[in-house]
């Protein structure tokens, strides 16, 4: 009886502090996606010119399809369109299947990085928008959605949960984002292991304030084009 009563304030308080805890990640996640809605909104009113002026661009050159809605991974394991202004050819998937069957070289670099430095399948523009991260702007509406969020992992397709392993939970406890400590870290130039280590980093420590901090490194990264292609 009396070790009993000796232990219940500390389990009262271990208690009280995990709820407190679990309140001030509620509030913090809360004041981001606040925080998202806003600046997405804005930054589409502000972009919207650009847009159009990119989308006019691709259909020109490349008439087809502007926009490129792809499968991917979001919060929860839930599938969503993640939104891209296209910057491949309109059979890209087939083109990848042959090269992939054709190529061992290209098929160990798909396989180690699931990423072609040197991919055929991009249009010409296609390579400036890539490197200027302005074919992720339609991205913004994936935010205002509530499928992304400004910051968080890069979203993902089926075919990359295996690469994440146990740590896969990780990366659903939170929405992916436009840009992420993967994309001010290095981008393309970060190992896929090292992706997944910033990821489950993110996802732990994530908040608001960092949040910012990211898209504060975000322009630099941009501006110098650092890992990009």
């Amino acid at each position: 009886m009396l070790e009993a009563t000796i232990n219940a304030p500390a389990s009262t308080a271990g208690t009280m502090d995990r709820e407190a805890s679990t309140n001030l990640r509620r509030i913090d996640d809360a004041a981001s996606r606040a925080l998202d809605v806003t600046l997405a909104v804005i930054a589409l009113i502000i972009l919207a010119p650009l847009m159009l002026i990119v989308a006019a661009v691709i259909y020109i050159l490349d008439p087809g399809p502007i926009i490129f809605a792809h499968q991917r991974i979001g919060r929860g394991g839930r599938a969503f369109p993640c939104l891209k202004f296209r910057s491949m050819v309109v059979d890209a998937d087939a083109r990848l299947r042959h090269l992939l069957e054709t190529s061992a070289e290209a098929r160990e670099e798909w396989e180690r990085d699931h990423k072609l430095r040197d991919d055929p399948r991009v249009i010409g523009i296609g390579k400036f928008l890539r490197k200027t991260s302005l074919d992720e702007l339609p991205q913004l509406i994936n935010v205002v959605r509530g499928e992304m969020s400004l910051v968080g992992p890069r979203p993902i397709v089926v075919g990359e949960i295996a690469r994440y392993g146990r740590y896969f939970e990780h990366y659903c406890a939170v929405r992916p984002g436009i840009t992420g400590l993967w994309q001010v870290g290095g981008r393309n130039d970060v190992s896929y292991r090292r992706r997944v280590a910033y990821d489950v980093t993110y996802s732990r420590a994530r908040s608001c304030a960092m949040n910012v901090k990211i898209m504060a490194y975000t322009v630099p990264s941009v501006l110098f084009q650092r890992g990009s292609y």
